[in-house]
């Protein structure tokens, strides 16, 4: 690929080129960039799919992020959805819309990001389109396999059922509230905004131990919560006293005058996975537990008490 330059000056199949040449695929890719469509090995017969849509200035910010963690978060957020079904990831497609004026350069460290990604997590990066916008704007598509067992979905919670988490929580949003500052630091704070690092094996570890629902905590762990709460139709307590608000958040939110138990929380985008699990279950390592799955007309709670303020992200939602 030609040092500088624009994506214009490259051209669409050159630009696809340029991001695709060379690279090793995972087993699970029959064919892939190249022809009209990709051929990805689906041996379960059945594939999980997840899609996510990420806008500059919305999603991520070239100022805040090198465009290598903008093209790791861009896949992780959709893998973290298929692991959350149970699901291992097998394969990754990319919509990618910019300006004429787009350097090529830019485009080709997105890409070095989102190879990255997909391959730690045994998934390829098998095709995708390029096309000319306004703005820039990344589309992942992520597929998965079940390798045979169901998959763990938002509506099989029943009452008795702990609740557990994987994953950091509050992270995130601590990082946010830290760039909103203009500050760079701490930076395992700021990176946690960033680029999220979900551990994508935890969600099927968590099918093998028998999890009756779960979720990728995308939007908030009180938020996503509710969504499993609604699908199962039942409710769920969360103690406080359970939930680990790292001694980095406290820190943090003593600098910036704000509560860390509110990010832990209400605070999105850190892709840690959520479930619930019989009883009695063993939970997988890393899994810990913070509530339990409460009675239908309990509705969600926090130490039994219902959560004051809102719950965490939802797009379009009007200010109150």
């Amino acid at each position: 690929m030609p040092k500088g330059g624009t994506v214009a000056e490259l051209g669409e199949f050159g630009l696809i080129r340029a991001v695709t040449e060379n690279r090793r695929q995972p087993p699970t890719t029959l064919l892939g960039p190249g022809d009209d469509a990709a051929v990805v090995e689906a041996a379960d017969g059945r594939v999980v799919a997840s899609t996510d849509v990420l806008v500059e200035g919305v999603h991520f910010r070239l100022d805040w992020s090198t465009p290598e963690q903008v093209g790791r978060k861009a896949v992780a957020v959709n893998l973290a959805d298929i692991a959350a079904m149970g699901a291992f990831p097998t394969s990754v497609l990319v919509g990618l819309a910019c300006p004429a004026e787009t350097d090529a350069g830019l485009v080709k460290r997105i890409t070095e990001g989102m190879w990255a990604e997909a391959s730690g997590a045994g998934a390829g990066l098998v095709g995708g389109d390029v096309v000319q916008a306004d703005q820039l704007v990344l589309s992942i598509t992520a597929l998965g396999d079940l390798r045979g067992r169901p998959p763990v979905t938002r509506s099989g919670a029943r009452p008795g059922d702990i609740v557990a988490v994987h994953g950091r929580l509050g992270w995130a949003a601590a990082g946010l509230a830290v760039l909103h500052r203009g500050f760079r630091s701490p930076v395992t704070v700021a990176n946690a905004q960033r680029y999220p690092e979900p551990d994508y094996a935890a969600g099927p570890a968590a099918a093998v131990a028998g999890a009756t629902a779960m979720i990728d905590v995308s939007d908030g762990l009180l938020a996503d919560l509710g969504h499993i709460a609604e699908q199962s139709e039942v409710g769920i307590d969360v103690r406080t006293d359970l939930l680990e608000v790292s001694r980095r958040l406290v820190d943090v939110g003593t600098a910036l005058g704000a509560d860390p138990l509110h990010w832990v929380l209400t605070g999105g985008e850190d892709h840690a996975l959520a479930a619930a699990f019989p009883p009695f279950a063993d939970l997988p390592e890393g899994w810990r537990r913070i509530g339990a799955v409460t009675m239908p007309d309990s509705g969600l709670t926090v130490d039994g008490k219902p959560y004051a303020g809102e719950t965490g992200w939802e797009h379009w939602r009007r200010p109150q």
